[in-house]
């Protein structure tokens, strides 16, 4: 019997629970590829791996499991729109997290949508979603770029002509090749002059553009 009926309702659909474990596991293992393999070992933030892995299976239960196509796309084009505005309390999202985000919940939306497509099309849009993440993650030419906000002191430095001896100041003082920085807001009151120091090696982070540290108890 491929259905159990109580008081004319069915209770177990054999072919319905056959397609929604089959999608649901198309979506742990390319959804979990992407997180475990492509996102944490650069990034090491085992917060988000947390997120990412919950929110990707929260919306594939909740997309697949809707009744009506109509709802199914609207709520997914919700989704895009509620995560588009988001910010986080304690800290701004970095925009690769932001992006990884965006690429979990539209691999999840496929997964769960795409029930008139064949599993080999469905096996092959997830493929193509890794295979370009996994090139563009490690495009050899192209070399990644932080920048770091610093407040520097020795504003007798910051005219033109003392280029090269600012650089050499912060290139000592910071203990990181620079390629070039720029000089914003002086405060001679003060002796303090903001820098963006652009750099090449580690992925900039959330914490680079921080001016000032937190206070006590937050």
């Amino acid at each position: 019997m491929e259905e159990l009926e109580l008081f004319d309702t069915p209770m177990v659909d054999a072919a319905s629970m056959g397609q929604l474990l089959l999608h649901l596991a198309i979506n742990l293992i390319f959804c979990g590829f992407i997180i475990h393999k492509l996102y944490y070992p650069k990034s090491k933030r085992r917060d988000y791996y947390f997120t990412f892995a919950l929110i990707s299976l929260s919306i594939f239960f909740m997309i697949f499991l809707l009744g009506s196509v109509k709802i199914k796309v609207g709520f997914a084009l919700g989704l895009f729109a509620i995560f588009g505005i988001i910010r986080y309390r304690t800290e701004q999202m970095p925009v690769r997290e932001m992006t990884y985000l965006f690429i979990l919940i539209a691999v999840s939306v496929i997964n769960a949508l795409a029930v008139t497509l064949t599993y080999a099309e469905l096996l092959l849009t997830n493929c193509l979603f890794v295979c370009f993440i996994w090139l563009f993650e490690d495009i050899p030419w192209i070399k990644h770029v932080s920048e770091k906000l610093v407040k520097y002191d020795r504003i007798d430095l910051i005219t033109p002509e003392h280029y090269d001896e600012m650089k050499a100041d912060l290139e000592k003082r910071l203990g990181i090749p620079i390629i070039r920085f720029e000089v914003g807001a002086v405060d001679f009151l003060k002796d303090i002059a903001m820098v963006k120091v652009f750099y090449e090696g580690e992925r900039g982070n959330s914490i680079n553009n921080i001016f000032n540290f937190p206070k006590p108890g937050k």
